[in-house]
């Protein structure tokens, strides 16, 4: 009985591990690294066509992105997932494939000039489509046969739509391990899903660590927070733009959007228009009024049953082709317009960025993590002006973050779920985080008494001893001079940026108390004190 760590081992993202039993092999998760690759991930072990079934955790594509390749390469087993990982998966995949194309359309036509060889895409929206004729759903609770020895069943983890951590019970020579892999443990307290469920009983935990050396803010008041940015907004005459992931992230939007009409909190804009301008949030969107009751939380069970959409409300409408998208910009009321990519990366949102970035009236507002390099990030920290196809933009809105909003438990939401394993599991492997964070996770547990290892990508382990078979790669990804010079220059960009939002702030501080005002100099005096080389 043998556990290889394929994929997010010392990283965040490409969860993939790959359980032996009895000679059958049988995956778990088979996701796309995005973002920075730290390590080099190793390849699958055997053929494709070699793998006897996959179980999948969630929909994000950090965890099934690279489905519809492994099954162009010759996977043909069966892929088990819950209902509404099956159903996001449907959109999710071709959505990502899609993205695929498109780039390489892009990179093919400057191959061709520059007379270089075609790029072929990771795989095709057909692949996605075929990849899906493959997939199970199961219900929460419902034990699986998977092959002889191993059965498994999926309990709710709170994170995402149907996502899922799944306890395997596995047989190998009369010896029996219960095998838990946490999948992406969810916060608590969310709009629409349930808490995390506890599993009580394990030999062997996998677990996620993403957020495993930070704590969450106190939370603060989402709906109370929001409406006060919508008035004073629309006081202006301004739009308020929101970047927003297609997949959940809209839906909790949508959910304190309802709560904000119902209790017609915005004072003389009671029946002002929600546009959701993404077609993959569309398609979300429609999967989660169509779930089951299962996935969701006591709150939104009792508004469904009483006729109530939770994530509907007056005045909602949601654009899906280009023309209605252009559409948005011609209305000329007071609105909130949600649309994708969350960072500011890609999709609609740049368009509606161009439109509204540089009117002093408006207002963006940022629901969720902005990473480094993007341009969600430069404007959270202060950027003055951006770049959006070719031209520049004067960042005059006001940019803002509602902060708080995360979909992964914190250090405190991970010990608690895996406390509730009693007695303590034999056996604790720590991935799904980078270095920093699963090191100083594993760390903690040990301290509690815990038997930890952090896997990289390739390590190996025997199940039934606990022995580690192989150690994996531990080596670093080389970045050249010229990348790490970039990276500075990066950093140094930020420093100018946060240098121009001082002066900014400054501004905006103009008729002050003279108190304040002399409090706030003697600060940046101190500063430059400490700073000035």
């Amino acid at each position: 009985m043998k556990l290889t760590f394929l994929g997010a081992a010392h990283e965040v993202t490409g969860s993939c591990s790959l359980l032996e039993v009895n000679g059958k092999h049988i995956l778990i998760d088979c996701g796309m690294e995005q973002g920075p690759d730290f390590y080099e991930n190793q390849p699958l072990p055997l053929a494709p066509g070699d793998v006897d079934a996959l179980l999948l955790t969630h929909a994000h594509i950090d965890h099934s992105g690279k489905i519809p390749l492994l099954c162009r390469q010759g996977f043909r087993g069966s892929i088990y997932c819950t209902g509404a990982t099956a159903d996001l998966c449907d959109i999710m995949l071709r959505d990502s494939a899609h993205i695929q194309e498109f780039e390489a359309e892009w990179r093919n036509r400057k191959a061709l000039r520059a007379g270089l060889p075609e790029y072929v895409p990771l795989y095709t929206i057909q692949d996605a489509i075929n990849a899906m004729k493959q997939f199970c759903p199961c219900r929460y609770g419902q034990v699986i046969q998977i092959c002889e020895g191993v059965a498994a069943r999926f309990v709710d983890v709170g994170h995402l739509l149907g996502s899922s951590s799944i306890e395997i019970w596995a047989e190998e020579d009369g010896q029996k391990k219960t095998i838990v892999f946490s999948g992406d443990i969810g916060n608590s307290n969310q709009p629409l899903l349930k808490d995390p469920s506890y599993i009580n009983q394990a030999d062997v935990v996998v677990m996620e660590s993403t957020y495993g050396n930070r704590s969450h803010p106190p939370r603060p008041n989402y709906i109370g927070d929001l409406a006060k940015v919508i008035q004073r907004t629309f006081d202006r005459g301004g739009n308020i733009v929101v970047p927003c992931f297609a997949v959940g992230r809209t839906q909790e939007m949508l959910y304190f959007l309802r709560q904000i009409k119902q209790n017609r909190m915005v004072k003389g804009y009671e029946d002002f228009p929600v546009y959701v301008d993404s077609p993959l949030a569309v398609e979300a969107t429609g999967i989660f009024h169509n779930s089951h009751w299962e996935y969701f939380d006591e709150e939104t069970c009792n508004l469904l049953e009483s006729g109530i959409d939770p994530i509907r409300c007056p005045g909602l409408k949601l654009a899906v082709t280009a023309e209605e998208s252009q559409a948005i910009n011609s209305d000329k009321r007071c609105k909130v317009i949600l649309s994708a990519s969350g960072m500011c990366e890609a999709g609609r949102i740049k368009h509606h960025l161009k439109h509204n970035l540089w009117r002093p009236e408006c207002s963006v507002l940022f629901v969720g993590y902005q990473a480094v390099g993007t341009l969600g990030r430069s404007l959270v920290e202060g950027a003055t002006e951006v770049k959006l196809f070719g031209e520049t933009i004067q960042v005059r809105a006001e940019v803002l973050q509602l902060p708080g909003m995360s979909a992964h438990a914190d250090r405190e939401g991970l010990l608690q779920w895996i406390d509730a394993v009693q007695p303590k599991p034999a056996q604790v492997y720590v991935n799904h985080g980078g270095n920093e964070a699963c090191e100083e996770f594993a760390a903690l547990l040990r301290e509690k008494g815990y038997f930890v290892q952090v896997p990289y990508s390739g390590s190996e382990y025997n199940l039934l001893t606990g022995q580690q078979l192989a150690l994996g790669n531990r080596v670093q990804i080389e970045r050249t001079e010229y990348e790490n010079e970039s990276r500075q220059s990066a950093v140094f960009r930020r420093l100018m940026e946060a240098g121009k939002r001082l002066i900014t702030v400054i501004g905006h501080n103009k008729g002050g108390a003279n108190k304040d005002l002399a409090k706030f100099a003697d600060q940046i005096q101190a500063l430059c004190e400490k700073w000035d080389r």
